[in-house]
């Protein structure tokens, strides 16, 4: 018993090390980051800013809202640049726990989570982004002028880089699910009429209420599905041998 409540101990000890190491991680990527908010807010808005109409800014209502939101978004940056450093921590804290078949697997998918996140924000920026906000210009009616706040852009922005990273994951999950046995392929392939209208459904929240942001969420999310289960099935294969030896 004594035993047991040191190792629990033990286990909290490291646990509050590790959130330390990350805390100071996003407070030195922060620190330098901070002297180029505003620059950096510059590059986040300009999809929307390419789409205004001549004269066209963006407004901010709120007093604090000029210097908050470039912090905000330094402050994004920063843990966009320790992401792969925290996720490091987040390995070595659970490894230990882990059998050796299951961290040689877990370190590629865990690289992968980092890969395909960063994807589905790229997807965000350069495609999603441009082609709702050209749409929304062209659709706001005679005599209204299109503008936004600067807190609400980065809160829809912000939102959008969420979605659009999670569901880049689907990957990953569905992986995840065959090799731990939750599901197996076969049962997946079942599924992928429930899922293409679920990826509709997922895209009708998430995105602008236009028909246009809603397939570019659902049509990749479907297509990442499918690419889930090549992969599931492919490693799959791969690991009946080892399990076999």
């Amino acid at each position: 018993m004594i035993d047991d409540q040191e190792s629990f101990f033990s286990h909290l000890v490291e646990l509050r090390d590790r959130l330390i190491r990350i805390l100071i991680a996003l407070v030195v990527a922060f620190v330098p980051l901070a002297f180029f908010a505003r620059e950096l807010y510059s590059i986040l808005a300009a999809p929307l800013l390419a789409t205004l109409p001549a004269g066209g800014t963006m407004i901010a209502t709120d007093v604090v809202g000029v210097f908050m939101v470039p912090m905000k978004v330094a402050l994004m940056v920063a843990f966009l640049v320790v992401l792969p450093y925290i996720l490091y921590q987040i390995w070595a804290f659970v490894a230990p726990g882990l059998y050796a078949h299951e961290r040689h697997l877990a370190l590629p998918l865990l690289a992968a989570s980092v890969l395909l996140f960063f994807t589905g924000m790229a997807f965000a920026y350069f495609a999603f982004f441009p082609m709702v906000f050209g749409f929304m210009s062209k659709f706001a009616p005679a005599g209204v002028t299109w503008m936004t706040d600067i807190e609400k852009y980065f809160s829809f922005v912000l939102t959008m880089f969420l979605a659009f990273g999670a569901t880049f994951e689907v990957p990953v999950i569905v992986i995840v699910l065959v090799r731990v046995g939750v599901v197996s392929v076969a049962t997946l392939r079942e599924w992928r009429p429930y899922v293409i209208v679920g990826a509709f459904v997922v895209g009708a929240i998430f995105t602008p209420p236009d028909v246009i942001s809603q397939f570019m969420m659902a049509v990749p999310l479907w297509l990442l599905y499918e690419l889930g289960m090549v992969l599931a099935n492919f490693i799959g294969r791969a690991a009946a041998p080892q399990a076999a030896d």
